[in-house]
This record gives structure tokens, C-alpha cells and sequence, in this order.
């Protein structure tokens, strides 16, 4: 555990190397990245955090779930890890704002950028469920009657080669605390919050090497989101999902390792 802005964050870390700092989103935990980073702690120093409010992580608090919020976050958990170098930095949906958002206030310390189905764009419209979550009274009454079969149905909807151990351990993390900072996070983020924020994405990717990883069996975020990060450098996996990592990790980690250890174009 480290403390970060008054909350405790459980974190993993593993392996020796260049950081690399993985952010999951809703409703995961760093066990997302468990099969990617087994792979890659041989040559990379592995940090993956519960966010605030999921997994073994504190309650969220008072937390500023704004973009600005968001990277003054991730820069607090880098500092308490005690990385002082540049990082490679990877996010999976609800991590892909909050991380972005701290690379695009932070980009000389990202070493490089990869996006695994995200969304840092204006022009992302909310799937059902985050329609259902952003209305008051009806987000509650949905997350309050989220049952395990439920649950399950409308994961295996979104990846449909996830293993029903992952998924029941996922589940065992949708705790009160989380569904409150489930719904504080997409009332907070809307698509026009991106308009400005993109921009320098792209600046950003524009200088720094970028990979999109998209798993395009994924009902929640179309795959033609992944064209919006402003890099050409995408590769889609047709038969999988929108938990691309916990579905094919040996995949995404030889992805990762080959995009990490390639020398940096001028």
C-alpha cells in the first residue's frame, strides 16, 4: 500500500526494468494485467495499481474525478512508487482517461503510450450501461440489483473468451465502495470534457511511440474509437473482446514487449 492524496492504493510491483505502469478501468482491479505482466517482469519493472475506490484500494473520498483530477492522481501514485524516470504507460478503459490525462500534463516523463480499448475522445457516445450509470436514482437502483448472473451475462457480452474464474474474482470486487466511485466516474467524464484534451493527445502521440491494442468483439466502445488516438500504429484482434488483456495476455505482452524494446523513432 502507498498513501496518495490521503487514499490507500494497493499496488503490485514486479520485475526490474524500464517502469511500466499498467491502469485498469471499471470494474477491474490490477488483477486484470496479472497474465501480461508475468510475462514482461523479465524485463520491465511491473506497477499496477488498484484505482481509487476498486479492487483493495481506499475509498475514493473527495477525490477530483475531473481530467485535471485525474493526472494530478496518477502523478501522486508515480511519485509514491518512487519512479524518476519516464515511464511506459498502458490503460484499458476507464484507466485510458485517467492516464491520458496525466501524459498529456506530463509528457516528459512518458516514455511511451499504449491504448488498449479506450476512449479519450470527443467524439465516444456512452453505451447502455454507462447511460443507466450517469442517471440519478437509476444508476443506483442498477448497480444495487447487479446479481452475479447478471454481472456475468453483460461481461461475457463485452469478451466473450473470458474465464469464469476471472470473472468471479472480478465480481467479488463490486463492493459499495466501488459502485459509488462507479458512478461519480462516468457522471464526472463526459465526451465533450475531451475537446482541447485531444488535441494535445495528439501533440503528444505525435512525439512519443504509440500502440493501440483493440480487441474489436467489443460492444461497449466501437472499434473505430481506436483510430482516434492519432497514431496509425493499431492492431486488431477480430476474435476477441473489450478485456483484450485477461483474454489473450501472452498476445498483448509480446505486443507490449516488442513495442517497449524497439529503439524510439527520431
Amino acid at each position: 500500500m502507498i498513501e496518495t492524496l490521503g487514499i490507500e492504493i494497493f499496488h503490485k510491483d514486479s520485475g526490474e526494468g524500464p517502469p511500466t505502469l499498467f491502469l485498469h478501468g471499471n470494474p477491474d482491479s490490477a488483477d486484470l494485467w496479472d497474465g501480461v505482466t508475468e510475462q514482461l517482469q523479465g524485463s520491465f519493472r511491473c506497477l499496477a495499481p488498484d484505482l481509487p475506490g476498486f479492487g483493495r484500494s481506499g475509498d475514493a473520498g473527495k477525490l477530483d474525478c475531473s481530467l485535471g483530477g485525474f493526472g494530478r492522481l496518477v502523478d501522486a501514485i508515480v511519485e509514491g512508487l518512487g519512479v524518476t524516470e519516464p515511464l511506459n504507460l498502458v490503460v484499458h478503459d476507464f484507466g485510458g482517461p485517467i492516464g491520458l490525462a496525466w501524459a498529456v500534463q506530463h509528457p516528459e516523463k512518458v516514455r511511451r503510450l499504449a491504448m488498449i480499448n479506450t476512449v479519450f475522445s470527443s467524439k465516444y457516445r456512452w453505451h447502455f450501461w454507462a447511460r443507466i450509470w450517469r442517471t440519478p436514482v437509476l444508476g443506483e437502483l442498477s448497480l444495487a440489483t447487479m446479481t452475479w448472473p447478471l454481472f456475468r451475462w453483460s461481461i461475457r457480452k463485452g469478451s466473450r473468451h473470458l474465464s469464469e474464474e476471472h470473472m468471479r474474482q472480478t465480481y467479488t470486487y463490486l463492493t459499495p465502495k466501488m459502485k459509488r466511485m462507479v458512478l461519480r466516474l462516468y457522471r464526472a467524464t463526459d465526451p465533450e470534457n475531451f475537446r482541447g484534451w485531444e488535441e494535445k493527445l495528439h501533440e503528444l502521440v505525435a512525439r512519443v511511440p504509440t500502440l493501440v491494442l483493440w480487441g474489436d468483439h467489443d460492444i461497449y466502445i466501437s472499434k473505430r474509437i481506436a483510430a482516434t488516438f492519432g497514431t496509425d500504429n493499431i492492431q486488431h484482434f477480430p476474435d476477441h473482446g473489450h478485456w483484450l488483456p485477461a483474454e489473450a495476455p501472452e498476445e498483448v505482452a509480446a505486443a507490449l514487449r516488442e513495442h517497449f524494446t524497439d529503439e524510439p523513432t527520431a
